[in-house]
């Protein structure tokens, strides 16, 4: 367990997205502090997942990305990743295999490291994966690609833990372990958390921050806040509960 500090976050300053002269992203302004879980929902097309490549350098874009840590040291912001979904179909690749190519320099083609081996296994084992790590990458279920795909995301620990789309096509159970997951990583190594989702319910649930995005930020505050306001309304229409 990190000790909780408090004073660290993610700034996001004017972030702006054009692809030729159609505008993607305006003015984007999001403060995303450790140990909290930063929801971002809107309908298709408003720039969730152009303002995620634009936080991962992937497309170009204007503003500025800067982390505070507890020293203000200004260094390099460390992110992990977790994609909506991974090409593995056809892929003869095992977990630890994966891991390897995603996290070290070692080749995975080499004969496996038996230290790094076991340190796979015992990161793995933090998200109830360590059994899989022999597995082939495309036989694994939804739920247990997205348990690799967050272990990998997080070794090691970054300052910010970027998730897109994360449980898309799980199972209810998945999603709960999912999330039960993602609760106990920021309560217990103060990650800051930057989240794209649909499922309103989990938003509701889990999210300690909600902003409603529509090329710029239209809503923003607690998930009942944002899911009662005209803006809200606006675009999904009214939500039980």
């Amino acid at each position: 367990m990190i000790e909780k500090c408090g004073y660290c976050c993610t700034k996001i300053r004017n972030i702006n997205v054009s692809f030729g002269k159609k505008e993607v992203l305006k003015n984007v302004n999001i403060h995303i502090h450790c140990g909290k879980l930063t929801a971002i929902i809107g309908k298709n097309g408003a720039g969730k997942s152009t303002l995620l490549k634009a936080i991962l350098g992937e497309v170009k874009h204007t503003g500025t990305i800067l982390f505070k840590d507890r020293e203000n040291s200004g260094k390099k912001i460390k992110i992990g990743y977790v994609p909506q979904k991974l090409d593995i179909e056809n892929s003869p690749a095992t977990v630890y295999d994966v891991v390897v190519s995603f996290t070290s320099k070692y080749p995975s083609f080499l004969p496996k490291s038996k230290k790094y081996y076991e340190e796979i296994k015992e990161h793995l084992k933090e998200f109830g994966a360590e059994s899989l790590i022999d597995s082939k990458i495309n036989t694994l279920s939804g739920g247990q690609l997205q348990r690799v795909m967050l272990a990998i995301a997080t070794m090691p620990y970054p300052d910010l833990l970027i998730l897109d789309e994360p449980v898309s096509g799980i199972d209810r159970n998945g999603k709960e372990m999912f999330y039960e997951k993602i609760h106990y990583l920021k309560e217990n190594y103060d990650l800051a958390v930057l989240m794209v989702s649909h499922d309103f319910e989990y938003v509701k649930r889990y999210a300690d921050k909600v902003i409603l995005l529509d090329k710029t930020i239209v809503a923003k505050g607690k998930a009942d806040d944002v899911m009662h306001s005209k803006e809200f309304v606006e675009t999904f229409g009214k939500v039980e509960g």
